[in-house]
């Protein structure tokens, strides 16, 4: 049997269900969870109403929260599921706010260095989740947990974001990735939790 691994991490868009399938799997598999920190980041609000002006703040906030994020998972000594990765919060979201223009160039350029900079130094997952979902059900999930700057996001938004995603995903050769179909599941259910649990610890080389 291999060792239990330090972390996995599990990615998606907004609304995909990476929160509760974290909070639900660390329960069954009696692991640690760390949540990506919403409540925590000053310019949200902003950033939903001026994209462009608050852009580079926004992510350079959640890019040091993932820093700090990353220190205490190195400090626990069970297994830890990630909400949200550094790798997405860079490749997907980042890069769409400069590819739609609303990151100038100046401040992508920093951004990414930093980003490429704290990639090098911090470790590896042992896997990570990619929880794919289609806008419809993204839209579903948005409305029915009714985050108050989340209401306004536009669908062309969560459709460039998902096929960042696939960009993403295509081309990620950190560590292993895992692709679940987030219609095919329900994260209240035990039945499905134990499979995904089931899942991971095939792929990990756990029994």
């Amino acid at each position: 049997m291999r060792e239990e691994p330090s972390f996995i991490v599990i990615a998606g868009n907004i609304g995909a269900g990476k929160t509760t399938l974290v909070s639900r799997l660390a329960k069954r598999l009696d692991w640690e969870a760390a949540f990506e920190p919403h409540a925590e980041n000053p310019y949200l609000e902003d950033f939903y109403a001026d994209m462009r002006a608050w852009s580079f703040h926004s992510q350079t906030f959640f890019l040091s929260r993932r820093l700090e994020q990353h220190h205490r998972i190195g400090q626990r000594t069970r297994p830890v599921l990630q909400d949200r990765s550094l790798y997405e919060d860079a490749e997907v979201f980042a890069r769409n706010l400069h590819e739609q223009g609303n990151m100038s160039d100046r401040d992508w350029a920093t951004y990414h260095a930093l980003y490429q900079t704290m990639a090098q130094v911090i470790p590896a997952p042992s896997l990570a989740i990619y929880l794919r979902a289609n806008v419809p059900t993204l839209l579903d999930r948005i409305e029915r947990r009714k985050r108050a700057y989340e209401q306004a996001i536009p669908v062309e938004y969560l459709e460039r974001l998902n096929g960042l995603y696939e960009r993403w995903a295509n081309s990620f050769t950190v560590c292993p990735l895992l692709t679940l179909e987030a219609e095919a599941y329900d994260w209240y259910t035990a039945r499905d939790i134990d499979r995904i649990a089931a899942l991971i610890r095939a792929r990990l080389g756990l029994t």
